[in-house]
């Protein structure tokens, strides 16, 4: 099971037992990177993300993608080079993933992308952060908040995820999108709601 698989791969990092707090499960997406206006800029601010996610010791999972590379494959890259772990998720069932990067472990779960693999995805995690983002976004978003899933949404570059800061999805108000303008805030706020449900 994935449980069991990060814990082996929590007691190869050879942690102090006084640290095994239970770490939180992050997902971090947003828009294919050639849609975004800014993709230096938003490149950054995701490599900062998947770099706070590692030093705070918890788990970033980013859908692990076929053909192109995307901010979340950024944020897990830089997660990796802080001693921290990953997860990809595939879409389908192939190992295959686009580039040289691979995550800590890498999860084929045998469902495509564009419904399946997002469920995934989201009922993986305890928290999900979201930069931009098209459709893709907005059904994930859409997933979380069903299973009440805390959102953190990333104001400074426009998408569904500006467009949702701070508003309920709908009239249900379940809970609300939190804004989050920093990468630091968006991923204190992240530990901060999702250590609190």
């Amino acid at each position: 099971s994935l449980a069991q698989q990060i814990d082996t791969v929590l007691k190869n990092k050879e942690k102090n037992p006084a640290e095994q707090i239970p770490p939180l499960v992050v997902r971090l997406f947003d828009s294919d990177p050639d849609t975004v206006v800014d993709q230096y800029i938003t490149e950054n601010f995701a490599k900062e993300v998947g770099k706070l996610i590692a030093q705070s010791n918890n788990i970033l999972v980013y859908g692990a993608e076929k053909e192109y590379s995307s901010l979340s494959t950024n944020a897990a890259m830089e997660a990796d080079k802080n001693n921290g772990i990953t997860v990809g998720i595939t879409g389908g069932k192939g190992k295959y993933v686009f580039g040289d990067f691979r995550p800590t472990i890498l999860i084929p779960c045998g469902l495509e992308i564009g419904g399946g693999r997002e469920f995934t995805l989201i009922q993986s995690c305890d928290v999900i952060i979201a930069i931009s983002g098209g459709s893709g976004t907005l059904t994930e978003m859409a997933i979380a908040y069903q299973a009440n899933i805390p959102i953190i949404t990333v104001d400074q570059f426009g998408g569904w995820a500006k467009k949702l800061s701070n508003k309920f999805i709908d009239d249900r108000k379940r809970l609300k999108c939190l804004k989050a303008s920093t990468p630091e805030e968006a991923v204190e706020l992240a530990i901060k709601v999702a250590n609190n449900q």
